[in-house]
């Protein structure tokens, strides 16, 4: 592998220092362990399983521990396993490719998981192969997503996620209905109508994939809205309820395509249609056959500039895309078991006691995942030696910084503290899971590693907490600094960006 010598050369020196031992030092001065050990003493984590640790991002050096070696389900923290994985093998300058080919009557679209594709790039490769002379397919539209397997969604989801945009499916061809790549799934604008009438509903990009029974009225000006948008998982039709105020704008929902592949195929062959291209056969899947002949291409943007709307965003079917496409470089396998087992491998080159760590998916939206704090801060120093580690700590979400596509799933959180602008860390967030790891400077400038995860607890997610530890690592010990942190949550709904509160449950995005 590509710089196994430092990669070696670091893991060994992690080793050395990963120790059970808690090293004071100067920068970390004053009662640490007493600090987070008062922070951690909160109501809420009653019979949780708590698990911390902090240490010197330089020596590796453990400036705190509290039962960092049981394992936990880590919610989000598992986009640090698979990000890193992808950065190591696939590499930053990666990028997915979608090919156009025809052949014996037919056109061939194949792809191999980019998750960038939205209705106007499907529209450039439809007016590509007008522009080639070509005005009618006499044979069928082929969706080739062999690239990967038809395993659309993890098994162990819960399959009332399903229907929601965080839980969406992927296939080697997808659709993104907007410039942060919710692969998967497919827009759903309200307007209102007259009042006492249905409301107006439109998709974007526009399909037949889906039906749509609109049972939602206008109502009074005024009023709000109590409009929901589900569908059943296992059904094609989107449901629309409840009320919209007859003066209000626009509200935009997110549903999911019951079969992604099928989404892809049907917003490219209205794009040819569009552009004048008449394809008389039907929409069916199969590979590409290798004498086919070229029409087009399209390449995505690098994982280097992938990373920010993932990371930032936590979004769960970036990660699995990655892991299948892991599986496909390392094992010639778009699968999620052959991404994941190479992961792994990769893993265990950083140092990380792989025995420790279970992945079942490469979001972390599965409840099977499990890790440790420790193992996730061997990743979190491991990866510092890396080329592309500064790009990739970049594209972690930074906290209390407003812009999505920088702040991410710590926009609101932390602001007015020490941590803010400082702290670059992951979340995650699932029933009962809440995890925050990353990396920290403390007020002499020093380098922290941190990772918390909590399980178990009591009520909603306990991200004050969290929050109190980072402030406190980041050098904010006064009062007044973890008041700050204390009204920052009590004005958040919901917790961090990264939840989804659908029907009282919170859910990993």
């Amino acid at each position: 592998m590509a710089g196994g010598a430092v990669v070696a050369t670091a893991a060994v020196a992690l080793a050395q220092t990963d120790t059970n031992t808690v090293t004071p030092t100067a920068a970390t001065s004053g009662d640490l362990k007493a600090d987070i050990d008062n922070i951690l003493t909160d109501s809420r984590l009653k019979g949780a399983s708590i698990g911390v640790i902090v240490r010197n991002a330089k020596t590796g050096a453990v400036l705190y521990d509290r039962d960092s070696d049981a394992q936990k389900i880590p919610g989000s923290n598992n986009k640090i396993e698979t990000s890193t994985a992808a950065f190591g093998i696939l590499g930053a300058g990666y990028r997915f490719r979608t090919n156009v080919y025809t052949r014996g009557g037919n056109l061939y679209l194949k792809g191999t998981g980019d998750p960038t594709l939205r209705a106007a790039d499907y529209d450039k490769l439809a007016a590509a192969v007008a522009a080639k002379g070509i005005k009618k397919i006499k044979g069928n539209l082929v969706a080739d997503d062999t690239w990967f397997d038809r395993q659309y969604t993890p098994p162990g989801w819960d399959p009332s996620d399903l229907p929601y945009s965080y839980a969406a499916g992927i296939s080697a061809l997808n659709v993104s209905p907007d410039d942060v790549f919710d692969a998967g799934s497919i827009g759903v604008t309200i307007t209102p109508g007259q009042e006492g009438q249905p409301v107006n509903v439109t998709l974007n990009p526009p399909t037949s994939v889906v039906k749509i029974d609109n049972r939602a009225t206008t109502g009074k000006a005024g009023t709000g809205s109590t409009v929901s948008v589900d569908r059943t998982n296992g059904t094609d039709t989107i449901v629309i309820t409840g009320s919209y105020p007859a003066n209000g704008g626009k509200e935009d929902h997110l549903s999911t395509a019951p079969n992604p592949t099928q989404y892809a195929a049907d917003v490219f062959r209205s794009a040819l249609k569009a552009h004048g291209v008449t394809v008389v056969g039907a929409t069916k899947r199969a590979a590409t056959p290798k004498t086919a002949k070229m029409v087009t291409t399209r390449r995505s943007m690098p994982l280097s500039q992938l990373a920010t709307p993932f990371l930032k965003l936590s979004n769960n079917q970036i990660a699995e895309i990655l892991t299948k496409a892991i599986g496909h470089k390392v094992a010639g396998k778009g699968t999620r078991a052959a991404g994941i087992a190479a992961t792994s491998r990769y893993l265990k080159t950083l140092g990380v006691d792989t025995t420790k760590v279970k992945q079942t998916d490469g979001s972390g939206l599965s409840r099977t995942n499990q890790t440790t704090p420790r193992q996730v801060s061997v990743i979190l120093k491991a990866v510092q030696t890396k080329p592309w580690f500064s790009t990739w700590y970049n594209a972690l979400p930074i906290a209390g910084q407003p812009d999505q596509l920088v702040g991410g799933t710590l926009a609101s959180r932390m602001k007015g503290t020490p941590a803010a602008g400082n702290v670059h860390a992951k979340s995650g967030t699932l029933t009962g899971v809440t995890a925050l790891s990353g990396y920290v400077k403390d007020d002499t400038g020093q380098p922290l590693i941190f990772s918390i995860m909590f399980n178990g607890y009591q009520g909603g997610a306990p991200k004050d907490i969290e929050d109190k530890i980072a402030v406190r690592l980041a050098g904010g010990t006064s009062a007044a600094a973890q008041n700050t942190v204390r009204k920052e949550t009590a004005t958040r709904n919901g917790g961090d960006l990264e939840s989804t509160w659908t029907k009282g449950k919170a859910t990993s995005r």
